[in-house]
Order: structure tokens, then sequence, then C-alpha cells
């Protein structure tokens, strides 16, 4: 792509970084939670007032200690929607994204939807997508009887692994969570084979431009792609270049991804990812880095960091980088 910065990487690494669900699934999620609904969830999508904006709750969620009891919680979400009868002035929607099997999730869920109800004193419904690569771990209840006394809870869920033997229909799909759903069944797929995740990944990018999605939506999803999908440093490499490639397909309509980065007032965004490459190199080339060095490098521009990733190529030692 003309005038891209492509993240350079100074080691060569075969290792496949670990995949990322938690940041893709929140960001899609916050920025398409309609299209999740109708997506997964169609027949509750339907009981929603869509004419008013959802609003989400996620720091009053955090406040009340979610996604701390477990490891294997990945996004967790707290959503205010209107239900298009009118029968209540508002309802709480509560999704989780749970990426591996985990025994404690129905109890979890039980715990959450009491502590959300006991807190505002509003009807709640808990939905859970279960993103583990088990076809047959399907929890949606817990119940915990005792003398006479019943309690428990029944939730919604969706499996992402039903949905492994319909991809074409899901790349056909305009809507983003059929492309965010194929980016995590392709990333459990690859695991340990990089060039099938760089496959995989190289195809839904080009996907990203065959929807007529506008420039924000393209934005969202190339980011939820690059997050999931991590691919270790030769790989990563071959990617940017395939991404510099696609500007000059004729058949392609393209809109230079780092001019929308830039747009959309994304700079922060991209320091840090910056940052955090130049940090893997130096770790990599010079061993853990003295806090006096990583202070640096949170407080530099990205045309700072830029110049010290360059100069990583010729250095012999750590401190010639920053000559």
């Amino acid at each position: 792509m003309a005038g891209m910065r492509r993240p350079y990487s100074g080691g060569m690494t075969s290792a496949t970084p670990p995949a990322r669900y938690d940041l893709p699934w929140k960001t899609a999620l916050t920025h398409a939670f309609r299209e999740f609904m109708d997506f997964f969830f169609p027949n509750i999508s339907t009981e929603i007032d869509w004419s008013k904006r959802p609003r989400f709750r996620d720091k009053e969620l955090a406040r009340l200690g979610f996604g701390q009891t477990s490891n294997y919680l990945v996004a967790d979400k707290l959503i205010e929607v209107l239900l298009r009868d009118g029968s209540m002035s508002w309802v709480l929607v509560h999704v989780e994204i749970q990426a591996q099997r985990d025994p404690e999730l129905p109890r979890r869920i039980l715990d959450y939807n009491y502590t959300i109800f006991y807190e505002y004193k509003q009807p709640v419904s808990s939905m859970v997508v279960l993103g583990d690569d088990d076809p047959d771990w399907r929890p949606n209840s817990f119940y915990n009887e005792l003398f006479g006394t019943k309690m428990g809870i029944e939730f919604s869920t969706t499996k992402l692994a039903d949905y492994a033997e319909r991809t074409e229909e899901l790349a056909a799909s305009d809507n983003p969570f059929a492309l965010v759903t194929l980016a995590h069944l392709r990333t459990q797929q690859a695991r340990h084979n990089p060039d099938q995740l760089l496959a995989a990944k190289w195809q839904l990018t080009k996907l990203l431009f065959q929807h007529g999605w506008n420039k924000e939506r393209i934005i969202v999803l190339f980011k939820v792609i690059n997050w999931m999908m991590a691919l270790p440093e030769p790989q990563l490499q071959r990617y940017w270049q395939q991404v510099g490639q696609l500007e000059k397909e004729e058949t392609m309509e393209l809109i230079p991804l780092e001019q929308m980065w830039l747009d959309q007032g994304l700079e922060k965004g991209r320091k840090e990812g910056a940052a955090l490459v130049l940090e893997r190199q130096l770790t990599h080339r010079f061993g853990p880095l003295p806090k006096t060095i990583q202070k640096k490098l949170e407080k530099a521009d990205v045309e700072q960091l830029a110049a010290w990733g360059a100069a990583v190529l010729d250095a012999q030692k750590l401190k010639q980088v920053f000559e």
C-alpha cells in the first residue's frame, strides 16, 4: 500500500503468538450490537426497540466485579435496551463470550444474572456465545435444590462450532458477525500452523472490501481481524506485503487503512501498537529492557518509534538504537 508504514519485526521467530479473543469481541459488540443480536439471537432481537439507541453499561459491570473470577472469561457486556411492546420501561441484556470450556460457567451466569438484577431491580436476560472447540459442551442452565428449595437459571446460548461447516455462508453474509465468527473459527483451526493462519487472515482481509461496508465498519473489523489472528513475525511481514498489493487490484476499491486510522483520530492506538512492536524487537535482540528504556518507549511519538525501529537493523548494542 503506497505510503503505508508497515510494522517492522526484527526477529524471525516462527512461534505463533497466542490468539486474542477478548478485545476483538468487545470491540465488535460495541460497534454493532444490533447486528450481533440479529445474527446470533434473531428471535430476541425482534423484541427490542431498535429505534432507541442501546446504552452500554460496561463501567457499571466492572464495578460489580465481573470478569475477575475466571481465566476463561473472554468478553462480558451489559446493555440497556427498550422493548417494542412497551411492557417495560427498560431491561438489561448481559452477554458473555466464552472462549474455552469452563465447568464453572453455568453457576457464574447465575451469580452474574442475580447480581445485576439485585443491583438494578430490572429484568436481566443472559446470553452466552460458546466459542470453545468442544462440540458436545453446551451448558444452558444451573440449578441447586435442597429440602424443597430450588434455585437456578436457564440462559440462551449459541455455539460457534455449529458454523464450522457453513464457511461459504459466513463469507457471503453482510452481517459483520459472520466475519467475526469466521475469524474466530479460522484462528482456532490454524492453531500452530502460521501459514494456514496467514492464508485465512488474508482471505478475511479481502472480504472486508467486498460487502459495501462503510469506512468505520471496515476499520473496526480490520482491527478485530488483526487482534484476533496474531501472526508470528515472518508471516506478519508477508501479510503486510499482501495488504500493500490490495490497492493495485483493479477490481477492488481500497481506502488506505493507515489514513482511515488517522481520519478516525486513532493516533494513540497506532502509537501504542508501534511501541509494542518495538519493545518486542528490542527484547528479542538485547534481552529484558531497563525501566529507563521502557519509559522512553512510552513517551515517544509514532515518528520517533519508527526511527528507533529502523535503527534496530544495524545496532549492535541497545544504546546504539537510541543514539
